[in-house]
């Protein structure tokens, strides 16, 4: 039988090791900073990107030579990883935009079914993958512009019989059972 053990110990810095983790989260948060405030400037006055690294800071800032420079890297890592984030938040909410707008221009009436994401996510084991597509971010972009435009946006529930349906005559089937395919 296999075992997953945990220890969790609580451990208490001395004065010197205080002092030199408060250096470390202040020198950290002032790389932040300053890195992120003077990327933006030079984007700002030329346009285009520039690389600043801690190293060249420490130069300038003798404060920075104090504490391990690892941290001080990982400041950079850290402004590098939120760019990145921001990058992929925008190009999900352009996708959205653009596909929500050729629906609302494509059709008068669109219906969707409410579906329990979080439901999904857990019986399907998609992890987050199935949450972080934005679904409610793209049904709430498509019933706007719809109602803009005076097209119709409907929410059928997700007991709806929708894939029991014949979508010509509207017939119902009658103890069709879903199939249920094993991944």
């Amino acid at each position: 039988m296999k075992y997953n053990l945990a220890f969790k110990y609580r451990i208490y810095p001395n004065k010197e090791q205080k002092l030199l983790i408060n250096k470390t989260f202040g020198c950290v948060r002032f790389i932040y900073n300053t890195i992120l405030y003077t990327a933006n400037k030079f984007y700002e006055e030329t346009g285009k990107n520039k690389i600043i690294t801690p190293a060249s800071l420490k130069s300038e800032n003798q404060f920075l030579k104090e504490v391990d420079s690892l941290a001080l890297s990982n400041a950079q890592l850290k402004a590098k990883i939120s760019k990145l984030h921001e990058y992929i938040k925008n190009c999900r909410r352009d996708f959205l935009h653009k596909l929500s707008k050729k629906l609302s221009e494509t059709y008068n009436v669109v219906v969707v079914e409410d579906l329990n994401i979080r439901g999904m996510s857990q019986a399907l084991n998609f992890g987050k993958s199935v949450g972080d597509n934005g679904w409610g971010m793209f049904l709430r972009m498509l019933e706007y512009k719809l109602m803009f435009l005076g097209k119709q946006f409907l929410k059928i529930d997700k007991w709806f019989p929708s894939s029991k349906t014949c979508s010509k005559c509207g017939n119902i089937k009658r103890g069709a059972e879903i199939i249920r395919k094993k991944l």
